[in-house]
């Protein structure tokens, strides 16, 4: 099974990159330490973000910016770190869904960067990273309605089945992660001449915290227009 990020999405941001952890053998039980890590880190922006604009923030105009030119409307559709981002600058916190999810949260906040988690078991297929066509479906996190989507959008799939829609902004029913989840692929996107070291930052740290908070196996990769693969 491979992570694959499409030509035609270099072809329109040759500079996106990708850092990747894989974790297989996860226990997905309430982790004190991981619970901290989240709270740590939305303290720390609660008091970065104040009295602070999100969306002319540096590391958040990246994507807005990037967002723009794959066609899709920042303002209508935040990038899922402007999202969290927003929510924890107004003071909302966030919830505690597993420690899987909650651990990449953490990072994720640190470092500003997205970080998503799919269950590579759910998979059964190679993950992309592709520009969508007649036929394929999303199923909304949290719904049931099937959605048929126009072609040209950018999202993550396995086969006719989008993982998450308008690139990073929503995720989808497949795939998600849930406590019987045990293996696990993590992107963190980014851009190699804005915020590489953030993204290699999150990567690293990220292993180092599921290694020592689950004991489980960690691979770590990169993916950008020149390895625009990865086995996982």
């Amino acid at each position: 099974m491979k992570f694959i990020v499409s030509k035609e999405v270099f072809e329109t941001i040759h500079n996106v990159c990708f850092g990747i952890v894989v974790a297989k053998g996860l226990n997905n039980e309430d982790n004190i330490e991981v619970t901290k890590l989240l709270k740590n880190s939305i303290e720390l922006n609660e008091k970065r973000f104040q009295d602070k604009k999100v969306k002319e923030v540096e590391e958040i105009v990246y994507y807005r910016d990037s967002f723009m030119k794959f066609g899709i409307n920042p303002n209508k559709f935040m990038s899922s770190i402007e999202a969290i981002i927003t929510r924890v600058a107004k003071n909302k916190g966030l919830p505690n869904i597993n420690s899987i999810v909650d651990i990449g949260n953490a990072v994720s906040l640190k470092y500003l960067v997205p970080l998503g988690a799919h269950d590579i078991d759910a998979a059964g297929g190679d993950i992309c990273i592709r520009f969508s066509k007649e036929g394929d479906i999303f199923i909304p996190f949290g719904g049931n309605e099937v959605e048929c989507l126009e072609e040209g959008e950018l999202i993550y799939s396995v086969g006719n089945k989008v993982k998450t829609r308008r690139w990073i902004w929503r995720q989808s029913e497949e795939g998600k992660i849930t406590k019987e989840s045990k293996n696990i692929f993590f992107p963190i996107d980014g851009f190699k001449d804005k915020n590489y070291n953030n993204v290699i930052s999150a990567r690293d740290e990220l292993a180092e915290q599921l290694k020592k908070n689950f004991n489980c196996e960690i691979k770590v990769g990169f993916v950008d227009i020149n390895n625009t693969e990865f086995e996982l």
